[in-house]
C-alpha cells in the first residue's frame, strides 16, 4: 500500500467515494471511504480526504476477509 499527500494529478473530487451505510453514528460522520481508480482502490478519510491510500483488490479482500472472521475486533 501507498498512501500520498497530494493528489499527483489525480482529482480525488471527481471519483466516487463510498462509506459504509453504519458510518452515520461515527465521529462527527467522520469515516472511511473506499473507490476504485485505474485500477487500484482508494481509501481515505472522510475528515481528512488528501490523504488516500492506494491498494489492490487482493490486498483489500484479504483484509476484509480477516475483518470478517474477527481478526481486528479488538481496535474497535
Amino acid at each position: 500500500m501507498r498512501s500520498h499527500n497530494k493528489c499527483e494529478g489525480v482529482r480525488y473530487v471527481e471519483i466516487q467515494w463510498r462509506k459504509s451505510s453504519k458510518s452515520s453514528g461515527a465521529e462527527g460522520n467522520a469515516c472511511l471511504e473506499l473507490a476504485e481508480y485505474g485500477g487500484e482502490i482508494l481509501l481515505r478519510e472522510s475528515d481528512n480526504p488528501d490523504v488516500v491510500v492506494h491498494t489492490t483488490r487482493a490486498k483489500l479482500r484479504a483484509f476484509l476477509g480477516g475483518a470478517k472472521e474477527g481478526e481486528f475486533d479488538d481496535f474497535a
